[in-house]
């Protein structure tokens, strides 16, 4: 997983409250299991007209949003239905941070997994970086430091489970943290070779 430590970039205002996951990424795009290729869809209905063309009034379609990596959005930011199929759509396009001032939690929980921070801010917070957001200001996010720094340096702490934010500075997923224990899963899988044969063979038949 890419390490998160300090993100500075242009922020995109949806100043929209509970967008949920199919409005991320609606259901006809949740076939695939590769984590790439979602970007094009991401606010698919939103992004879009009817035709396919882009919908010259979405954020995401305009400069300087299209490079966006920082999304500033509304209440109850990724409700609706667990899909990770949502943080991979937004990791795809570039966003790698985004601010509310809340958020589902199955899906606050899947942006970790897939190296997207999310920031709980109070309104005052929020509204302010909306703010620089609508006027294609860049915003800063050091993890490290557990601030986010508004285009005229002012600065808004947030808050951040220890153990998420070491994962997030190191770059590891769940895959990763078990590897780090590899030494300890071989010792444990020895051992029981040899106090219960029986349970490995019939796993091996199986």
């Amino acid at each position: 997983m890419e390490k998160f430590t300090t993100l500075k970039g242009i922020a995109a205002p949806l100043k929209i409250s509970n967008i949920d996951t199919d409005m991320i990424i609606p259901k006809l795009f949740l076939k695939t299991i590769k984590r790439t290729g979602l970007g094009v869809h991401l606010f698919e209905e939103m992004r879009y007209l009817e035709d396919g063309s882009e919908n010259p009034d979405f954020v995401l379609n305009r400069e300087p949003y299209r490079k966006a990596s920082i999304l500033v959005a509304g209440d109850n930011f990724g409700c609706g239905s667990s899909r990770e199929h949502a943080p991979w759509a937004l990791a795809d396009f570039g966003i790698r941070c985004v601010i509310s001032t809340s958020f589902a939690d199955i899906f606050y929980g899947n942006c970790f997994k897939n190296s997207i921070l999310p920031v709980v801010l109070p309104r005052e917070a929020v509204d302010y970086l909306m703010a620089d957001a609508e006027q294609g200001l860049e915003i800063a996010v050091d993890l490290q430091e557990q601030v986010v720094r508004g285009s005229n340096g002012r600065t808004f702490a947030f808050d951040i489970d220890p153990f998420r934010k070491h994962c997030m500075l190191e770059g590891l997923d769940d895959i990763d943290l078990t590897l780090q224990r590899l030494n300890r899963i071989e010792e444990h899988e020895a051992q029981l070779k040899t106090a219960q044969p029986w349970v490995c063979r019939e796993a091996a038949e199986a």
